[in-house]
């Protein structure tokens, strides 16, 4: 926060439907766009173009920068029936492979369509549904971020992105966001959140989405990272689940069961409840925002997590569940890990028979 009193040598910019070049005194100038009809009396400066239209399989770019710069704010908001039916991606500096690849929902932590409100020091969301980024993502020459609608139906979109124009550091890393899901987790009862990152950077955030596919405690999994020649065993291992993201013993508080919480850099932020029809298993939301305690490693990095439970006689019981993961990174190279595209049915939000 010392940062906020102190003058640098940065012009401040915005991209929006009304403006999405950014460039200067253009705000406020579109004549034609979905606000059109409501401001045909008053013309141009009165919310001609507050939004875009995308439609079926179609993918819009909402911002392309020349830079040097610094994205510091991304807010956007859509029907959450799109949340895990639309793409974000961010690829820096032209490479080949985008280093942002998430459901929008998920990088929002926002995975199961379903609104929550999110206080933190990185992602907020604001009733009902303002989504709101501030993880900061310096680039040198270029960033181009984009929007894929994966579903059959057109879809309204409203966003604004903040940005600076300055030097960026030798330093300064570009921000990574990959999304795996395992639905269900596997025999062997592990689910990665990342693997084959190759180069020196540091682990920066989780947000885990978890749907619950049959009875009983489920959090009880380590999560491990594996840094630089870790093989076999990883050099940090934590000690539960619900640990890593802050809490203790099941966030169970008694008489009230499972109690969510926000706070700047971890919460359990979403606990959807059985209502005894169609949404019949528990679902979760969590995060853990490394700001204060990055992870660092000097040439490659590996993060699972234990799908764990305990079985009646004491012992641990490894469970199948639905776990969505996006891990957030930040590395010497610009250029993302190639993965298999995302799919309308990877992103499904149904429960298992």
């Amino acid at each position: 926060m010392d940062d906020i009193f102190r003058l640098r040598d940065a012009r401040s910019r915005a991209i929006t439907p009304e403006n999405p070049t950014g460039e200067p005194g253009r705000g406020a100038t579109a004549v034609t766009g979905t606000g059109a009809g409501p401001a045909r009396d008053l013309g141009p400066g009165w919310k001609v173009a507050p939004s875009v239209v995308i439609g079926p399989g179609e993918t819009v770019t909402l911002a392309d920068i020349a830079g040097p710069g610094v994205i510091r704010h991304l807010w956007l908001t859509v029907h959450p029936d799109w949340w895990r039916r639309m793409v974000l991606r961010a690829t820096w500096e032209d490479a080949g492979i985008p280093a942002v690849a998430v459901p929008l929902g998920d990088f929002f932590g926002s995975g199961w369509g379903h609104y929550s409100p999110l206080a933190s020091q990185f992602i907020t969301v604001a009733p009902h549904g303002g989504f709101n980024s501030y993880w900061p993502m310096p680039f040198r020459t270029r960033a181009a971020l984009t929007l894929e609608n994966l579903s059959p139906d057109a879809a309204v979109v409203y966003y604004q992105v903040d940005y600076t124009l300055e030097e960026v550091p030798a330093e300064a890393a570009y921000l990574h966001a990959q999304w795996r899901r395992s639905w269900p987790v596997g025999d062997d009862g592990i689910h990665t959140l990342v693997d084959g990152v190759a180069g020196r950077g540091h682990y920066a955030g989780t947000y885990l989405a978890v749907g619950v596919t049959y009875p009983g405690w489920w959090g009880e999994g380590e999560v491990k990272f594996y840094l630089d020649g870790d093989d076999a065993h990883p050099t940090i291992c934590g000690t539960g689940t619900e640990d890593y993201f802050g809490g203790a013993y099941n966030w169970d508080v008694p008489g009230q069961g499972y109690t969510p919480y926000s706070s700047p850099y971890l919460g359990l932020h979403q606990v959807i409840s059985p209502d005894g029809l169609y949404r019949a298993q528990p679902r979760f939301g969590m995060y853990r925002w490394h700001g204060p305690d990055p992870v660092h490693f000097a040439s490659a990095l590996r993060v699972t997590v234990q799908d764990l439970g305990w079985r009646r006689d004491g012992r641990y019981l490894p469970r199948r569940d639905d776990i969505a993961s996006t891990a957030l990174w930040y590395l010497d190279a610009p250029a993302g890990a190639p993965r298999p595209a995302i799919g309308l049915d990877d992103m499904e939000v149904a429960s298992l028979p």
